[in-house]
């Protein structure tokens, strides 16, 4: 698995670049931040996945692992492809997703181009039910994580969107906190912030 690469820019198009790293050339296939960091510095890093399928093998990159993991989140749900998962984060930020998913704003996703009001709505139930099933209790027997502090409604759905990224509850309330006692007032500027912390 290839998981990062570091290199200089040696082709790029239509969102797709060359890295030439150590005389190799990988074909990455960008989110929209990725892209334009590249092409704006000519060359850098990208957090990648290598989807590996029978009609062929590719590259996605990101300009962090945060974006990498959203990805990641986005491509379980059903009828989501890796085309999607990138059109998706090319449109919107990680903390853009995650509180739109939170929100339930199918409004917000479906200004992607491509991404219709069904798999909107699909991509806020499926990611808000796993949420939903890790906060389910241990089953009896099982020592179980002390019980993180409660949160209040706003925080509340800070917390699930960044579960929806795939963080536990205990990390994301954390996290949460120390982002409204840095001053951090919106789901978005919450989540913006718990994420640079995370």
């Amino acid at each position: 698995m290839i998981g990062y690469i570091q290199g200089k820019v040696i082709y790029a198009e239509a969102g797709v670049v060359i890295l030439e790293n150590n005389g190799v050339g990988y074909e990455v296939v960008c989110s929209g931040a990725l892209y334009a960091k590249l092409l704006t510095d000519g060359k850098g890093a990208a957090y990648t996945y290598l989807q590996v399928r029978d009609d062929g093998v590719t590259l996605f990159g990101f300009v962090s692992p945060e974006e990498k993991k959203m990805f990641q989140q986005l491509t379980t749900v059903s009828g989501v492809g890796a085309k999607m998962g990138i059109a998706v984060l090319s449109a919107m930020n990680v903390g853009e997703i995650a509180v739109a998913i939170a929100s339930s704003d199918v409004r917000r996703l479906t200004s992607v181009k491509g991404l219709g009001k069904k798999t909107a709505e699909r991509i806020i139930l499926e990611l808000r039910e796993k949420v939903a099933a890790e906060q389910q209790p241990a089953p009896a027997g099982k020592a179980q994580e002390a019980a993180p502090e409660r949160v209040s409604d706003s925080e509340e759905d800070a917390v699930v969107g960044l579960m929806s990224l795939g963080y536990t509850r205990a990390e994301s309330v954390r996290a949460v906190r120390a982002a409204v006692e840095q001053g951090a007032g919106s789901i978005e500027e919450i989540i913006m912030t718990a994420l640079r912390s995370m």
